[in-house]
């Protein structure tokens, strides 16, 4: 890592879950006035939208919860990006295991990818039946405005979380340990 710390955000299309987890998370580092310091974007595991824009429901609710929303393009994810990420943040399951086999041997790399909601310490880790619980942040590209808000609510509630991790990140770094 160098002075900057790298953060990528990781979904399918890249038009829903990644861009409005981007985002919240730059207004987190902003008002941990970490903002200098930390860059954060966001990519899809799919080409499929590849140049289109946040999706229009995705940008109101951001809007109406008062983010600032960027004029951006979907992209998708790339070896690269891995490779210059310090922290990849992957939406599902799915996510995390098309990024560890886009890293390939490259086990620090493949080490750098979480899953978001692991950050939000309501998040639920038994599920009913004592099986371990996925932590997928909910898709809602097939829903209505509820479904948005939903997953902005999963987003909003792991940000912190992921603040608090760079942070220290950040210290370790500054220290030398």
């Amino acid at each position: 890592m160098d002075d900057v710390f790298r953060v990528m955000t990781v979904c399918t299309g890249n038009i829903c879950r990644s861009p409005m987890a981007e985002v919240v998370l730059r207004d987190r580092f902003e008002a941990a006035g970490l903002g200098e310091r930390v860059v954060v974007d966001s990519t899809g595991i799919s080409a499929e939208e590849h140049g289109n824009p946040i999706d229009p429901r995705a940008r109101a609710v951001l809007a109406a919860r008062g983010y600032p929303v960027p004029v951006r393009e979907a992209r998708e994810v790339r070896a690269i990006d891995l490779v210059a990420s310090d922290l990849v943040l992957a939406m599902t399951e799915v996510h995390a295991h098309a990024l560890r086999r886009l890293a390939g041997a490259d086990d620090v790399v493949a080490g750098r990818v979480v899953m978001f909601r692991a950050f939000d310490p309501a998040a639920p880790r038994i599920a009913p039946g004592g099986r371990e619980y996925v932590l997928d942040v909910d898709d809602p590209w097939y829903g209505g405005p509820d479904d948005f808000e939903d997953c902005l609510t999963q987003v909003e509630a792991a940000a912190d979380g992921v603040v608090a991790r760079v942070r220290l990140a950040l210290a370790e770094h500054d220290s030398g340990t």
